[in-house]
């Protein structure tokens, strides 16, 4: 993560400065805001503003004057029971803002999340930093053959070091031919908006997102989940962290009824029923594909061999 002496002082300014309001706050969450949580080689997530908390769920959902109810104790089971029965509208009544720096593919997965206000840097009218996402060695690896859209094992560390080299060889290169067409000022310039059309799609972005607790909830269960792509769950395992200091008793009603539950189709719970009642069940009498009995297996933690 790259701050310039000027960001730094900014976000020192911001940090400093203190506001008296009737409004509920975070404590543990204004331990956070403003500062940025780093994230890969050079993007960073910071809490930027946020409206409600915890109690502001229960309020909303007992529409009541008072803040939350008489004991934390009944506001934990009172959350934990609106998630489970996913009653959805007493989270949308908290919102969160954060100002985020990322690379532009991961940008591309992150804003199929269309639940949210964004208002992103403009590269028509601003020039961008020189700063372009390169993989960690770990992360370097082959296509994955059971998922056409992910990566299998990973390669040799001198290959990675080779990978590693190439992409920052050619991240710099359409960085030099960035600079060059920005640089002539004469009959022939280019462009801003011109210009930009040559950098990588590892190229950081940055943007203000604003969205509720509901819509973050769920963003964050997609994206923190073991099949995201790594690089977008590095972010999502960000915002687990902010959501917990900004909502612990949702945080906690969501990482036990969501994160860490497991959904079963009408047909797989028909073969746990079985099985429940003692019936020997295999895939051939399941009447389960192949892909659903390997989901269920691993649901149960048995080992079975992949579809």
């Amino acid at each position: 993560m790259s701050l310039t002496d000027d960001d730094r002082r900014a976000i020192d300014e911001l940090r400093a400065a203190s506001h008296t309001t009737r409004r509920a706050t975070v404590p543990a969450l204004e331990a956070v805001l403003f500062e940025p949580l780093p994230v890969l080689d050079h993007g960073f997530v910071r809490v930027v503003d946020y409206m409600g908390d915890d109690a502001a769920v229960v309020q909303a959902a007992r529409v009541s004057y008072g803040k939350g109810t008489k004991s934390v104790r009944n506001d934990a089971g009172l959350i934990a029971y609106l998630m489970r029965h996913r009653h959805s509208t007493p989270f949308e009544m908290c919102e969160l803002k954060l100002h985020v720096k990322l690379p532009i593919f991961v940008a591309r997965q992150w804003i199929r999340h269309r639940t949210a206000n964004v208002n992103e840097i403009s590269a028509r009218y601003s020039i961008l930093d020189r700063e372009f996402y390169v993989p960690a060695d770990d992360q370097v690896a082959v296509q994955s053959t059971a998922n056409r859209q992910g990566r299998g094992d990973v390669v040799a560390e001198d290959v990675a070091d080779r990978v590693r080299t190439q992409i920052d060889a050619s991240g710099s290169a359409a960085f030099d031919l960035y600079d060059a067409l920005l640089a002539d000022d004469g009959p022939s310039a280019v462009a801003r908006e011109l210009a930009r059309t040559v950098l990588p799609l590892g190229t950081y972005t940055q943007w203000y997102w604003k969205i509720d607790l509901h819509n973050l909830l769920h963003f964050t269960a997609l994206r923190a989940d073991p099949h995201a792509q790594v690089e977008i769950r590095a972010y999502a395992e960000v915002l687990l962290n902010v959501l917990e200091r900004w909502v612990p008793l949702t945080f906690a009603a969501f990482v036990e009824h969501r994160l860490e539950a497991a959904t079963l189709s009408k047909g797989q719970l028909a073969v746990l029923r079985r099985r429940l009642a003692g019936e020997t069940v295999d895939l051939a009498a399941s009447g389960l594909s192949a892909r659903e009995w390997g989901e269920l297996a691993t649901v149960l933690g048995e080992v079975t061999e992949s579809p």
